[in-house]
């Protein structure tokens, strides 16, 4: 950055300061994170002295608290600035319950570790000696809570100070004591481990010094997630595995597959005993909870078989009390030991929101278009600012969305994985059919000229049932880009023509009084008659890729990327670039008419700012969050975060900045 750069980039700061100085530097008004409420769950631990007093670990580094026996939650700490450690273990120590332990691993790489609180879970440390290891599996020794063991890719680890220092007690470099998904520890004696990998089980009564393998009786290459000892009798053991469940009452030296659950929900992730009667044993699946009343023999499944279950919390002081943590819905809630649930996920926030819509009709109105939740997922719907969402998701079948609409008239469009919808009541309607006329160009004699003539031969019908990524709903003609290309429709959605442009992985598409600008991440185009007919626009020198598209009522075009916000007066026939602004990684930008503003957003950042178009003077906010969009809502500005659902400016922040955003 040149001196001069440098110079107007500390301007903008100190100018930031001066217009919004509670702002300035770190936030002091964390965005409100309202919903939608559920999303992933991964893992709980309690406290012996208080069963009611619950901590959840989520697969974005956050970790929830209720103390209500799981009837509400909040969060209570983020462990690491990055946004995907996936907290699969967690456990309160025996000994002190004001000390947690967790268990992480991060999502895309082989990093994570092991992650210490002494203070209730409000602030956590990471343990040095295992720190970057992706640990999957975390054990405290019952006999000596000093004593712990982890399962990580690398192999097993123990500690034997509380967390403080951490030792390999698996040989380093094996190419079968590694990838290690499971851990148990024997209740009265600590030197006796049992070890899941992804390919079998493994044992140590020696604390590590030697390990043999116990498969007997099991399917070859059986990744065993879960093993569960009988605390009273822990030569009876549970495991679980892709293959099934089995059951050893020899210490692990001989194992049964237990009958009763199907191959195809053979993939039981949780084992559970209740604590009151230890003949009572849980199953989490990937196809729903399953429950034996008689130590295996006959088993039962207990829920939906859409659900995919990561934990199983069981009350000790009302075992019909019964808390699971799974994929898409959250937290489910039984009070008849698991004999019906609902959902639990008052306070829970961890949809992964790709698409946000404002009701212009109704001010307290807002849609949020998730993906990933499949049947649990779709489209969630507030009235009333946030505080209360539903699901309203008939008709899209799991679809992902990734694009919402509102027509002139009010009418509510969804963009999907799998084509486009348009809300009608409480349920979706497909809106896909294309029609195409199907013409021939020829060349006729007349007057003894050679003349060009088309002749219509008829129409052609399609769907789209590509990915929808982004619609364009006012004027009198419509536009949706999509995988396949730009659609065009004028008659309110009914059909469509196109694809046109024909070209593959069109992602933005804005529209006002017939021009039209349309994007791929490495084309542009131009249309100035509707979409009729479509000209190439030449991106910004240096721009590697287009991430963020907009135009304003008035016709200036704006474009984002990994090298910043460019726009252009003059329909992209000249650029010009936003050099002072403090953040290059542009993924969002969006006109919003409430406040006569573009708004821009870049997911390596907290900031989101708010651009004057025509003197390209800008305000920012410090949201809080790393967020993919923003929009406003009722006087408030609304955001999709990365991973925790919609977030919303507070109150305290919105009366004066929005007002100063507004000049």
């Amino acid at each position: 950055m040149n001196r001069k750069a440098l110079l107007s980039l500390l301007l903008g700061f100190a100018t930031l300061a001066m217009l919004f100085p509670a702002l300035a530097g770190a936030a002091p008004y964390q965005w409100t994170a309202v919903g939608p409420e559920g999303g992933d769950a991964r893992a709980f631990a309690s406290s012996p002295s208080d069963p009611g007093h619950i901590y959840m670990g989520t697969v974005n580094s956050w970790i929830y608290q209720s103390t209500d026996d799981g009837a509400s939650w909040s969060r209570l700490a983020r462990l690491s600035a990055v946004n995907d450690l996936v907290v699969d273990n967690l456990m309160v120590d025996e000994a002190d319950p004001k000390t947690l332990y967790a268990g992480v691993w991060r999502l895309d790489r082989p990093d994570g570790g092991v992650y210490v609180s002494h203070d209730g879970g409000h602030t956590w440390a990471s343990s040095p000696d295992i720190q970057g290891k992706s640990v999957r599996a975390l054990a405290q020794a019952p006999s000596n809570p000093k004593i712990l063991v982890a399962g990580a890719i690398e192999g097993v680890f123990r500690s034997e100070d509380g967390g403080q220092h951490w030792r390999q007690i698996s040989p380093q470099g094996s190419g079968e004591i590694r990838k290690v998904e499971s851990i148990a520890i024997n209740p009265t004696d600590p030197r006796i481990v049992y070890a899941g990998t992804w390919h079998l089980p493994w044992k140590t009564t020696d604390g590590g010094k030697t390990w043999h393998n116990i498969k007997q009786g099991l399917i070859d290459d059986s990744d065993v997630f879960s093993i569960l000892l009988d605390p009273k009798f822990p030569s009876t053991v549970y495991l679980s595995a892709c293959s099934g469940i089995y059951k050893s009452q020899t210490a692990g030296e001989l194992f049964r597959k237990v009958q009763g659950i199907p191959s195809t929900a053979r993939r039981t992730r949780v084992l559970m005993q209740d604590p009151a009667n230890l003949q009572i044993v849980y199953a989490g699946t990937t196809e729903g909870l399953y429950k034996t009343e008689d130590g295996g023999t006959r088993w039962a499944r207990m829920t939906s078989p859409s659900l995919i279950i990561n934990d199983i919390y069981v009350d000790p002081h009302n075992p019909r009390r019964v808390l699971l943590a799974t994929d898409r819905s959250g937290v489910l809630a039984s009070n008849d030991a698991g004999a019906n649930f609902v959902s639990s996920n008052r306070g829970i926030s961890q949809r992964q929101v790709m698409a946000l819509l404002a009701d212009s009709k109704h001010p307290d109105t807002m849609y949020a278009g998730v993906i990933n939740d499949k049947l649990y997922g779709g489209v969630f719907v507030t009235h009333d600012g946030g505080l209360n969402w539903d699901q309203r998701s008939a008709g899209l079948d799991g679809r992902d969305v990734f694009s919402l609409g509102e027509s002139t008239d009010g009418e509510i469009f969804a963009g999907t994985n799998r084509g486009l919808f348009r809300l009608r009541g409480a349920s979706w309607q497909p809106e896909n059919q294309v029609v195409n006329e199907r013409t021939r160009t020829v060349y006729v004699k007349r007057h003894g000229k050679r003349v060009k003539q088309t002749i219509r031969e008829g129409i052609r019908r399609s769907t789209i049932d590509s990915r929808v990524n982004a619609l364009s709903l006012n004027g009198p003609v419509w536009f949706a880009a999509t995988s396949d290309g730009v659609y065009r429709s004028t008659n309110q959605g009914k059909t469509w023509m196109g694809p046109s442009p024909d070209e593959s992985g069109y992602r933005f598409v804005d529209a006002h009084d017939g021009v039209v600008f349309a994007a791929s991440r490495l084309s542009l185009r131009l249309s100035e008659d509707h979409g009729e007919n479509w000209k190439p626009v030449v991106l910004p020198a240096g721009l590697s890729s287009v991430e963020a598209l907009a135009a304003t009522p008035a016709g200036v075009l704006w474009v984002g990327g990994r090298q910043g916000a460019f726009y252009s007066d003059d329909h992209g026939q000249s650029w010009h670039g936003l050099a002072n602004l403090p953040v290059r990684d542009i993924d969002n930008i969006d006109y919003d008419p409430a406040l006569g503003k573009v708004v821009l957003a870049s997911q390596d950042s907290n900031l989101i700012f708010a651009l004057n178009s025509d003197n390209k003077s800008w305000h920012w906010w410090n949201t809080g969050w790393k967020v993919r969009m923003v929009h406003s809502m009722n006087g408030h500005l609304i955001a999709a975060s990365l991973y925790d659902g919609v977030v919303m400016q507070p109150t305290t922040e919105h009366v004066a900045a929005t007002e100063q955003a507004r000049r």
